[in-house]
């Protein structure tokens, strides 16, 4: 019984000491950490921003005179072509004003032909009759004159014919005036062409109203907002309905102004929505505004989009991916490997079980993995476990 104690507590004792090795040998080993190699392959540095649809025009229709709405002749998705009616106004009394107007284009057209056709030529036929009867009072005077001087009348006799030679003169420059007022650019021609142009311009005006009563669009769209029923009493100023035209598709998002230098016109990035996100597409930087958000610290870039998938809608979230650069062949470790301090970078590497910081330059950096430039070679195990002290034993546990 002694005997089978005692080598109880020897292996008890054997159990300890081995125990003790052990955690002194793991302790003497160091942590297990996460390490990566650096590896030889392409990388893309991208910039990932969120964006917004942008329509190409969002166009708010309305009514440019006050009127009663007849009819609404489209609803709220409608696909619309240039020219389509979409809306009609009550015509009655713009139409009545119409028939008003061209009657009074009728009558003015009537005074310029009664002014061509028969006040000008009565006018030419009084200048005709008063220089007859000019030439009559003048040969009149003539001879009155010479009988005069003859004695065979007195000067009284003369002096009423100097009256009626001057009042022939007078006639005949009151049939000159007045013919010359009706001709053809006469006073009175004038006049009755001026008013038949403003019973014309009248007339179009009447004629632009009834036709405002008629609301079409102007460009190829799509129904967006119908904000009027039949009824409705409209007025200038007064939104009816909203289009959004057909057109290319654009994109729109804010940059962080730190991204700039790697912004180009031109690039093409991917896109998706989050409802979709395995249905993404290009798009292409065509604009990058010239100035800076200061309240954001950020520019707003632009992107067409040359085949825009068909679920997306206007002011529909986006995410953009625009990539930057890319390298076919890098040497690359995992972004959690860098340790950035001011403009310094370093790595932890593992070296002979012992970790070692070193200094790195870098390349282009994807959302992943960063380019080495210098400080690492390929195969060199970098840690990814923060807090490790330089110098400290360690266990690597390779994550790829």
């Amino acid at each position: 019984m002694n005997w089978l104690k005692l080598n109880f507590r020897r292996v008890l004792v054997l159990l300890a000491v081995a125990a003790v090795i052990f955690f002194a040998a793991q302790q003497w080993r160091g942590p297990i950490v996460d390490v990566a190699a650096v590896e030889a392959g392409p990388i893309e540095q991208s910039i990932v921003v969120s964006g917004r649809v942008q329509a190409p025009n969002r166009i708010e229709i309305g009514s440019v005179i006050t009127g009663r709405v007849v009819k609404v002749l489209v609803e709220e998705g409608a696909v619309v072509e240039p020219g389509q009616p979409l809306i009609q106004l009550e015509t009655a009394e713009l139409q009545a004003a119409l028939a008003q107007a061209d009657a009074a284009v009728a009558g003015a057209n009537e005074r310029e032909k009664a002014v061509r056709e028969l006040s000008l030529p009565q006018a030419v036929d009084t200048v005709t009759q008063a220089e007859a009867q000019f030439k009559f009072s003048d040969s009149e005077f003539q001879r009155y004159r010479e009988l005069r001087d003859k004695g065979f009348i007195s000067d009284s006799r003369l002096q009423e014919q100097v009256r009626q030679l001057d009042v022939a003169r007078s006639q005949l420059a009151a049939a000159r005036t007045a013919a010359r007022a009706q001709g053809a650019s006469g006073v009175q021609a004038r006049e009755t062409a001026v008013k038949l142009t403003e019973a014309r311009a009248a007339r179009d005006l009447a004629a632009y109203k009834l036709a405002q009563t008629t609301i079409r669009a102007s460009v190829a769209a799509t129904v967006l907002v119908r904000a009027v029923e039949p009824g409705d009493i409209v007025s200038p100023g007064k939104r009816l309905l909203v289009l959004n035209s057909r057109g290319e598709t654009r994109l729109t998002a804010q940059i962080d102004e730190k991204n700039l230098p790697y912004l180009k016109i031109g690039q093409v990035a991917r896109a998706s929505s989050e409802a979709f996100p395995d249905r993404n597409f290009a798009a292409t930087l065509y604009y990058i505004s010239p100035g800076v958000d200061v309240t954001r610290g950020s520019v707003e870039a632009r992107f067409r989009v040359a085949a825009p998938p068909d679920y997306l809608r206007a002011d529909m979230t986006v995410s953009i991916d625009i990539g930057v650069a890319r390298k076919e062949s890098a040497l690359t470790a995992p972004v959690d490997a860098l340790r950035e301090n001011g403009g310094e970078r370093t790595m932890q590497i593992v070296k002979s079980g012992s970790v070692q910081t070193a200094r790195i330059e870098t390349g282009v950096r994807g959302t992943t993995r960063v380019e080495i430039v210098a400080g690492a070679a390929a195969g060199d195990l970098v840690v990814l476990t923060r807090g490790i002290a330089d110098g400290a034993r360690v266990r690597t546990r390779q994550r790829r």
